[in-house]
């Protein structure tokens, strides 16, 4: 079964997004001991940073299906798909260099129902990592590239009528609510007017949801914070980690939160129930 019953008796589906800021690091810091009692079904993973090789048992926890989608860089990006319950299938790469040489993006099916035996119906969760472009101007070139061809594929899933939840880092604040300190990175890469504008297409013209904000519309909460000063500390923090969820999803939210007791990355776990 692709789902949890609760006391309610809906079927629930628990998906996590968290850039792990190398998995390595976060496993040091007790993230898969987290994991264990999260409740969560499937987890999208990215900036793994592991090459094959060193992805090891101390990665690998008992109970999960996992898949690595690594970067031909050691030691760079990545993403990984963790869930509780087999894929209907998995692929990575979206056709164009920067996002796969730099295993920016993994996708898994999974059918809703026992199997496809039954209903036969799936539905897509994503990892996607989009590239940072704060080093510089060759940086934000390479990002606007990435946002170029991403919404091209964006676009062809909802031609498609495709059933899906795309969990990633965005590198992207979308409104003044998302960031604590907004008219000081108006210049700032991820606070640019055109990078916002790209994500009000996603939403605006395209139809797909901000599943967060579905059930948090007012809070100002954050799902990454600089490792400089007391960005942490102060809480002075940036919402760039997303479920951006096609339209058939949107009433389908059922609980939706930032998970902050602990800290395994500069990154917090953002945490989604939807309803099967």
């Amino acid at each position: 079964m692709i789902a949890k019953d609760l006391n309610t008796g809906a079927k629930m589906l628990r998906v996590v997004s968290i850039n792990v800021n190398g998995l390595r690091s976060a496993t040091a810091k007790g993230f898969f001991q987290w994991l264990e009692n999260s409740g969560a079904d499937i987890v999208c993973m990215q900036e793994t940073r592991l090459q094959p090789h060193q992805w090891l048992e101390e990665h690998k926890p008992a109970g999960w299906h996992m898949h690595l989608c690594h970067a031909e860089k050691p030691g760079y990006s990545g993403t990984a798909i963790y869930s509780r319950h087999p894929f209907s299938s998995i692929n990575n790469g979206l056709g164009f260099d920067i996002c796969d040489t730099q295993g920016r993006f993994t996708a898994a099916e999974f059918y809703i129902s026992d199997g496809p035996d039954s209903e036969g119906k799936t539905f897509v969760v994503a990892s996607l990592y989009l590239p940072s472009g704060s080093s510089g101007d060759e940086a934000q070139a390479r990002k606007d590239l990435f946002l170029q061809e991403m919404l091209v594929h964006f676009r062809q899933w909802r031609e498609q009528g495709k059933s899906i939840i795309v969990c990633g880092d965005y590198n992207i604040v979308h409104k003044e609510i998302d960031i604590k300190n907004w008219k000081g990175n108006q210049k700032n890469s991820g606070v640019l007017p055109h990078e916002r504008a790209w994500l009000d297409t996603l939403y605006d013209e395209l139809g797909y949801v901000d599943a967060f904000r579905v059930h948090r519309p007012d809070t100002q909460e954050y799902s990454w914070w600089s490792n400089r000063g007391q960005a942490w500390a102060n809480n002075v923090g940036w919402r760039i980690d997303y479920h951006v969820v096609s339209p058939d999803w949107r009433n389908r939210v059922a609980n939706a939160f930032i998970y902050r007791d602990e800290r395994f990355s500069d990154h917090a776990p953002v945490v989604i129930d939807y309803v099967l």
